[in-house]
């Protein structure tokens, strides 16, 4: 069984580090539920009853971030907020795209 991504911590990307290849990508996709890869970057669009829980949702992603120094691109709407994640110094995903991405499922229950 694979260990999981959320119990894991983000590392610095250092110079010469490789982006995942598309099979190293899609086999931690699979354990993102509602999670997708598009244009080589990780993205998933989380739906609120309104723009306070929008807010709140955000402020938690960024705490995250903080967390583990690693920032996504977050897009905010009246009641959703889209999260992309992929690695600048790399210009491609790293496995810590993904473990940012399973801390930020775990805020919700389910997928």
């Amino acid at each position: 069984m694979p260990e999981d991504l959320a119990a894991k911590r983000c590392v610095p990307c250092e110079g010469g580090t490789l982006p995942l290849s598309r099979e190293q990508a899609t086999g931690l996709l699979a354990q993102l539920p509602g999670w997708a890869l598009k244009d080589g970057k990780l993205e998933r669009t989380f739906v609120f009853r309104d723009h306070y829980q929008a807010i709140a949702f955000v402020n938690a992603v960024a705490w995250i971030s903080h967390q583990q120094d690693h920032h996504p691109l977050m897009e905010v709407g009246y009641k959703t907020v889209r999260v992309v994640y992929w690695t600048h110094a790399i210009s491609g995903l790293s496995e810590n795209d993904f473990i940012c991405a399973a801390r930020v499922s775990g805020l919700l229950p389910g997928p």
